[in-house]
């Protein structure tokens, strides 16, 4: 990104922090139909099967968010144009995650998380920081975050009341998302990443699922 006035620094900065608050304090609306919406069977839960389920989807709503900091940071300090685009537009898929997930939250009678901004500052950090190492290692990044998140949601199937079909929509759209975003940055020149890189990132991801299905 080339420095320009202190104007033009200014837009950026208030840019970075309307992102940052459209994504954690305005309720996301979606553009697709919540897969949700499409399972006609009444939740026939129990309030710890409902508890459960809101908490894992709690967990998935914090990855969105992350993935919302992510494209925003490394949009920014994109240097070729096609990229900034194309991880913009991930980042507007992906809102109708935000809003799925945070409305299934809401029907199981869950709550966001309290720590969606500490989510949102670390993520927006590590997508601007593989930014200015090169477009190809960001497309990377994103390539490898998305194969991860990817086999989380895959693991939430698992984990998931059998009888929470609705749950199960969204998560499976989501995955079929994340898997497309994985290949678009792969094609796109992103590089794979070093094992060590790929390590973290997966150690970090388990500390941030961890902690958000409880708090």
């Amino acid at each position: 990104m080339q420095r320009g006035s202190g104007q033009s620094l200014f837009a950026t900065a208030a840019g970075v922090v309307a992102s940052a608050i459209r994504t954690i304090a305005t309720p996301a609306v979606a553009q697709r139909p919540n897969p949700a919406d499409e399972v006609t069977s009444p939740d026939n839960l129990t309030e710890e099967e409902r508890r459960h389920a809101a908490r894992l989807m709690r967990v998935n709503h914090c990855g969105e968010v992350c993935a919302q900091a992510l494209y925003q940071g490394q949009a920014l300090f994109a240097r070729d144009e096609k990229v900034r685009e194309a991880l913009q537009e991930a980042a507007d898929e992906e809102v109708d995650h935000l809003a799925w997930t945070a409305k299934r939250i809401e029907n199981l009678g869950g709550r966001l998380s309290a720590l969606n901004p500490v989510w949102y500052a670390g993520s927006f950090a590590l997508g601007a920081a593989a930014a200015l190492v090169s477009d190809k290692v960001s497309l990377g990044f994103v390539a490898e975050t998305e194969n991860q998140v990817s086999a989380h949601l895959l693991s939430h199937l698992d984990k998931l009341p059998a009888a929470d079909e609705r749950s199960r929509a969204i998560v499976k759209q989501m995955d079929i998302d994340e898997r497309q975003h994985a290949t678009n940055a792969t094609d796109m020149g992103g590089v794979e990443l070093p094992q060590p890189v790929r390590q973290a990132m997966h150690a970090t991801g388990r500390v941030m699922t961890s902690t958000s299905y409880w708090i």
